[in-house]
């Protein structure tokens, strides 16, 4: 189902517009502000004639923009937010098309066959890496066929116990692991799934083994933790946060390489004693492959403006993320080492998608 962004045109350019006022007297003060307004018009043209005739006009009508995960969710919500000020930008709608299932991989299939003029994009997560290891008949190459433009937010998971547990750190959790290998269980949002994959990077570099269990989704992962039905799980911090607060949960560690701003006391896992670890639940946009460079240079530089601007901030504070620009190239090598992280971790738990 497609959905269009789109704001009333933009029927001022930049040099009609009054972004600043100066106080000046008489001819000398006039003539001071015409010079630096040539200067200012001499800069910004000099910038768009360093561009190629392509990026120039780009875009020259609506972008699609593809998401593999139904309305409202996570992916979904982030995209929708980048689509409505880039709109706002340059004046051409933003169109959401969700192609939700099989992991994101039907939206990715259809991405990479569209022409990549930079008028088609795909919304993806962290699934987009997980891909390859679940599914053996992929229509498509995870990496060859697409260009990364950025990540855009992350959305740290938070590895936590039940308060029954006694378990107050990531020392006796592993130590606990290792005087009972094999009897402890973990959850997770489903097989294969970014909670799944952070507790098999927590068993591998901890050298511990736990059992298991998927569940349809986050929420009842988490219960199962908070009621010690299991003994650990990675959640979303936006779902740890208020059981944290309560006393519900005990928050030992956050899975990302830096601590985050909303527990800003609960160490990393790294940090912890589990040298190494890293896990980030992310979210981030891909041009089909052979999409000009100069066009995926300009959809970074304004893809990554608008997620630091302070009304977009606020938007992933609500929704308990952190905006991560990086550049394209930056991006490509991410999502390699990600698919080979991945796989490695697949195999040795021997994951397979249900």
């Amino acid at each position: 189902m497609a959905h269009c962004f789109a704001s009333p045109s933009l029927t001022a350019s930049f040099y009609q517009q009054k972004s600043v006022s100066l106080s000046v007297a008489g001819k000398r003060g006039q003539d001071m502000a015409g010079s630096i307004s040539r200067r200012i018009a001499a800069a910004a043209l000099a910038a768009l004639a360093a561009l190629p005739v392509a990026a120039q006009n780009y875009p020259e009508r609506p972008i699609r923009l593809i998401i593999g995960f139904s309305a409202g969710s996570g992916v979904d919500v982030s995209a929708r937010i980048i689509g409505q000020k880039l709109n706002e930008s340059w004046g051409q709608p933003v169109i959401a098309d969700n192609r939700p299932g099989a992991g994101g991989t039907i939206a990715a299939q259809i991405a990479a066959g569209a022409n990549p003029d930079g008028h088609t994009l795909l919304s993806i997560s962290a699934a987009h890496v997980i891909a390859p290891s679940l599914y053996s008949r992929l229509q498509y190459d995870t990496l060859k066929d697409f260009a990364g433009i950025t990540t855009t937010v992350s959305l740290p998971n938070v590895l936590v116990v039940g308060p029954a547990l006694g378990v107050k750190s990531v020392k006796d959790l592993v130590a606990l692991a290792k005087a009972k290998p094999g009897q402890l269980l973990f959850s997770s949002g489903g097989v294969g799934s970014g909670t799944h994959f952070a507790a098999e990077l927590f068993k591998s570099l901890a050298a511990v083994d736990a059992g298991h269990v998927a569940f349809k989704g986050i929420p009842e992962a988490l219960t199962e933790a908070m009621t010690g039905r299991v003994q650990f799980t990675f959640s979303p911090v936006s779902s740890v946060l208020p059981l944290a607060r309560a006393g519900r949960v005990v928050a030992l560690a956050v899975a990302p390489a830096k601590r985050i701003a909303v527990l800003p006391d609960v160490p990393t896992v790294a940090e912890a004693g589990i040298a190494g670890y890293s896990w980030d639940t992310w979210f981030g946009l891909l041009a089909p492959a052979k999409t000009p460079r100069a066009i995926v240079r300009k959809l970074n530089q304004e893809i990554n403006r608008i997620l630091v601007l302070p009304d977009v901030k606020e938007r992933w504070n609500a929704m308990g993320a952190e905006a991560i620009p990086i550049a394209p190239e930056a991006f490509d090598r991410y999502l390699a080492a990600q698919v080979a992280l991945v796989a490695r971790l697949a195999k040795a738990a021997n994951v397979k998608a249900e």
